[in-house]
């Protein structure tokens, strides 16, 4: 559990080495820039198992080191825990939210509420899309989708 008067999201996405990390870290810097990062538990993680242990994708690196984001993060998939201790699990796309309402149905007594990060879209591209076999372009779409639906979550959460 996040400590008292905290709130807790993991962004999460298939890999976790694309979009969630994106996510975690736009998301980090709006908080720390609002003044309220100590207010949050933030993190990232993956619906699957393929890249646990991997840093974030080269060309996520590059975009967000464009943008003047730090971007630090090790690949994990979610756990158990993670429907019981976050507020937020936000994803990034219908596989996604398929896997993880899957996964919370396994877990007795969840509080975790479970949703596409790009419901909080004003621009309503419900869609992350996974940018790992595209090109730099795709990146620097998946970070603006970010940071419009970390801004409008954070605003709705603040």
């Amino acid at each position: 559990m996040a400590a008292a008067g905290t709130k807790s999201v993991v962004f999460v996405c298939l890999g976790n080495i694309c979009r969630s990390p994106i996510a975690e870290a736009v998301f980090r810097k709006m908080a720390t820039d609002a003044g309220v990062v100590d207010k949050w538990r933030i993190d990232s993680a993956a619906t699957s198992n393929y890249e646990i242990g991997s840093s974030p994708d080269h060309r996520g690196q590059a975009c967000m080191k464009n943008h003047g984001v730090a971007m630090s993060h090790v690949a994990r998939q979610v756990t158990k825990d993670d429907f019981l201790s976050f507020d937020y699990i936000l994803c990034m796309d219908e596989n996604n939210l398929s896997e993880l309402n899957r996964k919370a149905k396994l877990v007795k007594n969840y509080k975790a509420k479970i949703e596409l990060l790009g419901s909080y879209d004003p621009e309503k591209q419900l869609i992350i899309k996974d940018p790992y076999y595209g090109s730099a372009e795709d990146f620097e779409k998946v970070y603006e989708q970010c940071v419009r639906c970390c801004k409008a979550f954070l605003e709705m959460n603040s």
